[in-house]
């Protein structure tokens, strides 16, 4: 983990800071308190940015790569649970939590840079700016939402039902082609299915033209047939 001040960080975070719906609507100079003392830290990749059960005293802009968050099971497999590219917040959750721990590790999943923010100005700017709170409440909210969901889905859901779920929603941001944030053996631990199983069901749909590629790499080329298999995954609301 490399520390690099050399360039004007606070004024670079204070604009980048500004480009997210989070911070909207906070005025620059609120922006600058919270990029007050921010420092750029450049991963290699597999590099650690933080491990579970640290004092969480920070939070982190993804500017360059991606930056994604895991667990160890009892059984030493690592658990992905989530990556975040470009413009993404790291462990904002947990600049609000009790316990003041990190509940994860923060992993480069290729070469990356990230800017360093401070736990207290974001706790001063929530009071300052109530906008802010609210924001936050209704992003975690919606993250709670999701994750039970998620839970719902994985206990009563197929292999082939999670995965034709997590191509389409990777979808909704990438197009027919898509570039998995996760190795396929990670993709397997966070659907809740062995390696060999996925490794299986994609060779199976790629013979019968469902999709195609390898590796990272696929492109979805059966969209109503993906649907279908998730219709039991739509909500309501």
């Amino acid at each position: 983990m490399t520390k690099v001040n050399s360039l004007n960080w606070p004024e670079i975070a204070t604009q980048q800071l500004g480009t997210l719906p989070l911070f909207a609507d906070v005025n620059t100079e609120q922006l600058r308190q919270l990029a007050q003392n921010v420092i750029s830290i450049e991963l290699d990749v597999d590099e650690f940015l933080f491990h579970e059960g640290a004092e969480a005293e920070w939070y982190y802009l993804v500017v360059k790569g991606s930056v994604e968050v895991l667990r160890y099971g009892l059984d030493g497999e690592e658990r992905v649970f989530n990556a975040f590219g470009v413009g993404r917040l790291v462990a904002i959750a947990a600049m609000f939590m009790q316990h003041g721990r990190y509940p994860m590790h923060a992993r480069a999943s290729g070469e990356a840079v990230c800017l360093r923010l401070a736990r207290k100005p974001l706790n001063e700017l929530c009071l300052q700016a109530p906008q802010v709170a609210l924001k936050l409440l209704n992003l975690l909210s919606s993250t709670v939402y999701q994750h039970v969901n998620e839970v719902e889905w994985l206990t009563a859901s197929s292999a082939p039902q999670r995965l034709a779920l997590y191509l389409l929603r990777l979808s909704e941001e990438q197009g027919d082609d898509v570039t998995l944030p996760l190795s396929q053996r990670q993709l397997a631990s966070r659907l809740g299915v062995r390696a060999e199983t996925l490794s299986r069901l994609f060779a199976h749909w790629q013979t019968c033209g469902y999709v195609t590629g390898r590796g990272r790499e696929w492109g979805l080329r059966d969209r109503p047939f993906l649907r279908q298999l998730t219709h039991g995954a739509a909500r309501a609301f």
